[in-house]
């Protein structure tokens, strides 16, 4: 069997999950990988086949959507001339996490495909939504990747068709204990905004950022470079995690029993979709940085118990692989 596996670069829960998926994939059959975006930190631990610049959502440093960057640096023409020139007719089955070119390319081109991705959840009715309907927000959800056959990841089986979070061995694999600091990784804000808000709060922060280079210190507050190592490390001994509201790391959060603490990007209704779902956990969220809210959160307790069992390959086998 030949398979394409096509993931969305934009962010690194795409990349996680493929970490996982791929080698377990090529057990199977012969699999190619693509992937569009330009937005992540990690990087492939496998080999990519081809890989696109595509349509990425960016975002400003105070922590929401730019619309202004996402019409002038995205390349609509030079993504609309790859959907039109991606050959996918020799593949067997392709699988799409979130990857709008080959979604689009099979949908133009008559090909059936597999859309197997978080957003995939959101399709279905049972999955919780934010009170506030947003239009824009829904029209994304829908045509970005235009499938018609779903399985989605979601932090609670909601539907038959959605699963629980794919965990990355890495995480898995860790001795989870709780040293007393917190771990913040928001990507969407300027260290300059979390420093000045997480300063004012006397416990130890390490903030791994994308825009720093290089490591310093502010009073309570350490920025690292964006570095897997120490990120797992500090995963791994963190009381609390303060993210942004995507998928994979409030999952590997709850997975870990970490205390966690949302604030969903301005704009970005899938987020807060994640934070409707969170709520109902009774996981804290927040619109922005709010000193007395963190601060609460900080001397809070918060205890859960999910189950998310290493089930992925039973997946693939039974739901995936069997998809004409």
């Amino acid at each position: 069997m030949k398979i394409l596996y096509a993931f969305q670069g934009t962010g690194n829960g795409h990349m996680a999950r493929a970490q996982e998926i791929v080698p377990l994939l090529k057990k199977y059959g012969h699999v190619e990988t693509l992937m569009s975006g330009h937005q992540s930190q990690l990087k492939a631990d496998f080999q990519l086949d081809f890989q696109h610049k595509g349509i990425s959502l960016l975002y400003n440093k105070s922590g929401g959507i730019s619309y202004s960057k996402i019409l002038f640096e995205n390349n609509y023409l030079k993504a609309f001339n790859t959907i039109k020139s991606l050959d996918l007719s020799k593949y067997d089955l392709v699988i799409n996490d979130y990857e709008p070119l080959t979604g689009w390319a099979c949908k133009t081109k008559g090909i059936r495909f597999l859309e197997l991705s978080h957003q995939a959840s959101m399709s279905f009715s049972e999955t919780p939504k934010p009170t506030r309907k947003d239009f824009f927000g829904e029209q994304i959800l829908k045509y970005y990747v235009p499938s018609e056959h779903r399985i989605g990841f979601h932090f609670e089986s909601y539907h038959n068709q959605i699963k629980t979070p794919v965990i990355r061995k890495k995480i898995r694999e860790l001795d989870a204990s709780k040293k007393g600091f917190f771990l913040v990784y928001l990507p969407s804000f300027s260290d300059e905004n979390i420093i000045k808000i997480l300063s004012q709060i006397p416990v130890k922060w390490k903030v791994f950022s994308k825009y720093s280079k290089l490591y310093f210190k502010e009073k309570n507050v350490e920025v690292f470079p964006i570095d897997q190592t120490e990120y797992l490390k500090a995963f791994e001994n963190c009381e609390g995690i303060l993210c942004n509201a995507g998928f994979e790391t409030p999952a590997e959060a709850l997975f870990l029993d970490k205390k966690l603490f949302v604030i969903p990007i301005h704009n970005q209704y899938e987020q807060e979709c994640n934070a409707a779902a969170l709520d109902l956990f009774g996981i804290p969220n927040s619109k922005n940085l709010k000193k007395d809210e963190i601060e609460n959160w900080v001397n809070s307790m918060q205890h859960l118990n999910v189950n998310y069992p290493d089930n992925i390959e039973d997946i693939l086998v039974n739901e995936v692989l069997t998809f004409k």
